[in-house]
């Protein structure tokens, strides 16, 4: 497998989700994921419109304002308010009936993104979700890395079946404002060529702090700001601080 392989395989899997709709929005912390995702719709001439969310003083607020203007794309914020927390929590466990922490503050976020769509008439929102754990972005890939080849594999296919289930409740989250969360990398098609490359274009050691190696690569290839091709992973609940502010409220 090479590099166009790949690249190939992202804008196939876009354009198989999109099937004809040319208005979307993107779930954006400018991080090298949903940057990379901004950059194949921006090439597809997608009328497309990035959405982040957060607290005032979380990381992803500031970050995603600096490379939304760098890549030159139309780009929406809603700040999160504290008092308001209890309550978005409250109705998204109702609603999913799940107890893990790390699902509900997902669903959290996607609920202020769908929220966002919604307030500037879009009806469909696309996310990077799968490139961590289809190219060992997390950082407990590190942990398992002298454990070998298979069980990364496996782990990869363990986390695949998590995010898939996490994008039930995000779906579910989401429909009431009428808004349909896609998701192009967790599509069998995109799975399937990427668990064809080898593990070692993923993660090359126990100390390898960046990880997703083929995916930096491609994003050289698009020309993506320096800053967030070597940013190190930072998932959505942690970069927007609902994790921080979700756990005060416990």
């Amino acid at each position: 497998m090479y590099n166009s392989d790949l690249i190939e395989a992202l804008f196939v899997t876009v354009t198989e989700n999109l099937r004809g709709i040319n208005k979307i929005g993107i779930a954006f912390s400018g991080g090298i994921d949903s940057t990379l995702l901004a950059m194949i719709c921006k090439n597809m001439n997608i009328d497309t419109t990035l959405l982040t969310v957060g607290f005032p003083d979380s990381n992803d607020i500031e970050f995603s304002k600096s490379i939304s203007h760098k890549i030159n794309m139309n780009h929406k914020i809603l700040e999160i308010h504290k008092g308001d927390l209890a309550a978005i929590t409250k109705k998204i466990k109702n609603e999913i009936s799940c107890s893990n922490t790390s699902h509900i503050e997902n669903c959290i976020a996607f609920c202020y993104i769908a929220k966002l769509a919604s307030k500037n008439d879009t009806s469909v929102v696309l996310t990077a979700n799968g490139f961590d754990e289809l190219f060992c972005g997390y950082n407990n890939f590190r942990f398992i890395f002298n454990q070998g080849s298979d069980t990364i594999n496996k782990t990869i296919e363990s986390k695949i079946l998590n995010e898939l289930e996490l994008t039930n409740e995000i779906k579910q989250v989401a429909k009431e404002y009428r808004v349909s969360i896609l998701q192009p990398f967790l599509s069998k098609g995109f799975i399937s060529v990427a668990m064809k490359f080898p593990v070692y274009n993923k993660i090359v050691s126990k100390d390898d702090v960046l990880r997703k190696h083929i995916i930096r690569k491609i994003a050289l290839s698009f020309d993506l700001p320096p800053e967030v091709i070597f940013r190190r992973k930072k998932a959505i609940q942690y970069g927007s601080l609902i994790h921080k502010y979700h756990k005060k409220i416990n």
